[in-house]
C-alpha cells in the first residue's frame, strides 16, 4: 500500500492507495477448429489433343519472339510449358489443412487472420476451392477443400471473416477466356 498525504483546507489527511499491479498477459494456446486432408492442388489430366495445341501456340510465339527479341523468351516459353507440363502430369500429394483460433494452417505454415480479408467458395475442373483474400502478395490462397466440409467451414470461418465472393479482375478474366479456348477446358 502507498500512503499519500493530503492538504485540504488547512487539514492534514492521509489516505491509502493501493499499489498498481502489472499487468500480465497471457497468450491464447492455438488450437484447431477445424482441419481436413485433401490434394494440394486442382489436378486434371491432359490429353494429346490439349498438348498438340498448347505446344503449336507455343511454337508459333516462340518463333515471333525469336525474330523480335532473341532465344531469352523462346526459352522462357520453354520452361513455362514444361512446368505447366509436370504439374498436368503429376499428380498432388494429399496434405493436411487446419482452422485454428489464430489462422489457416496448411503443412504446419500459419497465415494469421490478420492477413485474410474475407473467403468465398470456388469451383476448378473437378474440385471445390475455398479462397481468401489475403492483403499481401499473392492476394489470394486456395484450398482445395472436400464438398461435405463445406457447411462446416462456412460455420467455422465467418467468425474470424466475411464470405464475400470478389470479383474477377481483369488478369483472371483474361485468363479465364483464354482458358476457354483451348481444348478440353470447356
Amino acid at each position: 500500500m502507498l500512503i499519500i498525504s493530503m492538504a485540504a483546507q488547512g487539514k492534514q489527511t492521509q489516505k491509502e492507495v493501493p499499489e498498481a499491479q502489472p499487468v500480465v498477459v497471457r497468450p491464447e494456446p492455438e488450437r484447431d477448429l477445424f482441419a481436413w486432408k485433401a490434394p494440394s492442388r486442382p489436378f486434371k489430366r491432359r490429353d494429346r489433343q490439349f498438348w498438340v495445341t498448347v505446344g503449336a501456340i507455343a511454337g508459333i510465339s516462340g518463333l515471333v519472339l525469336f525474330l523480335i527479341e532473341g532465344a531469352m523468351p523462346v526459352i522462357l516459353i520453354i520452361s513455362l510449358v514444361f512446368l505447366f507440363y509436370v504439374l498436368s502430369t503429376v499428380p498432388p500429394e494429399e496434405i493436411e489443412y487446419k482452422i485454428t483460433n489464430k489462422g489457416i494452417k496448411v503443412v504446419d505454415k500459419r497465415t494469421d487472420w490478420e492477413l485474410l480479408t474475407r473467403f468465398w467458395f470456388s469451383r476448378r475442373f473437378d474440385s471445390e476451392l475455398l479462397v481468401f483474400e489475403m492483403v499481401t502478395i499473392p492476394g489470394r490462397l486456395e484450398l482445395v477443400v472436400n464438398s461435405k466440409d463445406k457447411d462446416a467451414l462456412k460455420k467455422v470461418l465467418s467468425e474470424y471473416l466475411n464470405e464475400e465472393e470478389a470479383s474477377p479482375s481483369n488478369l483472371d478474366k483474361a485468363a479465364n477466356w483464354f482458358a476457354k479456348k483451348l481444348p478440353g477446358n470447356k
